[in-house]
């Protein structure tokens, strides 16, 4: 995950400010120091890093924070206020226009940065708002461009115009907006040709559609595993094009998170979305001050909530409420929670989100056997409708028979019947988590 490193980093200097009675200006010069090498090494843009940190020292030097009861805490404060305002404060919206008027969207980029995948990623998030999306195919020179986007397309239940690869994206843009008009779809996203690196061909093509078609918002995909280049790359194509916003993939990867850090502050555009995978469904809002919490080891509480309400049939999630105090939870309520957590994006996603767990994913991922979260479902799926119903009817036997039909040894599947008994025992005990005070205020109940 993005900012593994530099959270460490910070939550080592805020650890030292904390263990601190009073702060003397000597004190937050040296703990401002190692954020600024934190930041350094994390790809920042280092004139990014030298604002950051002039404005967090102009802060934390006053009065009030020198004389507060708990200055290590007003420090933390400060510098999670700033990263904010650096990531651009508000969160950006789409400029979406009202019923049935047609918005053009202009997805660019280079080639690599998962231009086509996430123009199919928006497509869908739009189409869950209740938008009707049309995706255009305008890469006419990279192989399986437009096969690619038609694929993920139809996964996405969105359309795909397409003219083939011998004419000019133009043309194909101006007939799509027709197509549109004429089918009632009112957001257009054009998925225009990426290069390996920024020439003057891909710029003037831009420019051109730009000309020729109403374009609404320009989009830029750029690569987070780059780093700076990716600051440089939206740089130069909000100089020569002109960009709206920008939306950043693979954040999900093994990045040290710079470029969300230095692309507001560089090209004064907006991040608006960022990808954190890469199912067609990866793709979340960026939202400066819950990166920010991120980034500082506070976790992502309301994008976790955001994602359960998503992941979460609520009449479900009620019906297993209700069996889970009557003791009848069985064996598919247990294959239903496991797919809603993995509409969640799997259990790594969700510990990501928690506060002060974030920044130990590391320690954790040794504990998280996903391919034994794997051999889980085929143990159930080799169960009978009956059994699954009816957990107790489970005798040597059957377990014999069901650990063959999924490929495990016995142990196994005696192991999941008795941790499958002891986790309905303790929510006996546990009525509070069933439906107590977070119920009766409309909580939402995590599916594990």
């Amino acid at each position: 995950m993005a900012f593994e490193s530099l959270t460490d980093k910070l939550q080592n200097v805020f650890k030292k400010l904390r263990g601190k009675g009073r702060l003397t200006e000597e004190d937050v010069k040296v703990a401002l120091k190692e954020v600024k090498m934190a930041l350094l090494e994390a790809d920042v843009n280092f004139k990014v890093v030298k604002q950051f940190t002039k404005a967090v020292q102009e802060r934390a030097v006053g009065q009030d924070v020198m004389n507060g009861l708990n200055p290590g805490q007003m420090v933390i404060k400060i510098v999670n206020e700033e990263l904010v305002s650096l990531m651009g404060s508000e969160t950006t919206e789409l400029p979406l226009k009202q019923g049935n008027e047609i918005t053009v969207i202009m997805m660019a980029g280079l080639q690599g940065a998962g231009k086509t995948t996430t123009v199919a990623k928006l497509a869908g998030k739009l189409k869950s708002k209740g938008k009707r999306p049309l995706l255009v195919a305008c890469d006419v020179y990279r192989p399986a461009a437009i096969t690619q986007l038609q694929v993920n397309g139809e996964k996405q239940g969105v359309e795909v115009f397409s003219m083939g690869d011998k004419q000019n994206p133009v043309d194909i843009a101006k007939a799509a907006i027709e197509h549109a008009k004429a089918n009632q779809q009112n957001v257009v996203l054009i998925d225009t040709a990426g290069r390996l690196h920024v020439d003057e061909n891909m710029m003037q093509e831009l420019a051109d559609i730009k000309a020729n078609v109403n374009v609404d918002c320009t989009l830029l995909t750029v690569d987070a595993m780059t780093g700076q280049d990716a600051v440089n790359v939206a740089k130069t194509f909000a100089e020569k094009v002109g960009i709206d916003g920008v939306i950043l993939t693979k954040m999900d990867g093994d990045t040290r998170g710079g470029a969300a850090l230095s692309i507001k502050a560089v090209t004064g555009k907006p991040i608006l979305y960022v990808g954190m995978g890469e199912k067609l469904s990866d793709l979340e809002q960026f939202y400066p001050e819950r990166m920010a919490s991120r980034i500082l080891g506070m976790g992502d509480v309301m994008s976790l909530i955001e994602k359960a309400e998503a992941a979460l049939d609520q009449d479900q999630a009620a019906e297993m409420q209700k069996k889970l105090k009557k003791m009848e939870f069985d064996f598919n309520d247990y294959l239903t929670s496991m797919e809603q957590m993995n509409k969640m994006g799997g259990i790594g996603s969700v510990l990501n989100m928690l506060p002060g767990v974030g920044s130990k994913m590391k320690d954790l991922e040794g504990m998280i056997d996903e391919k034994a979260l794997d051999r889980t479902k085929a143990i159930i799926l080799s169960m009978t409708p009956k059994e699954r119903s009816n957990p107790g009817i489970l005798n040597p036997s059957r377990k014999n028979r069901i650990a063959r039909g999924a490929g495990v040894d016995i142990t196994e599947v005696n192991r999941l019947v008795k941790q499958f008994e002891q986790s309905r025992k303790l929510m006996k005990q546990m009525p509070g988590m069933m439906g107590g005070k977070m119920g009766k205020r409309g909580g939402f109940k995590l599916p594990f």
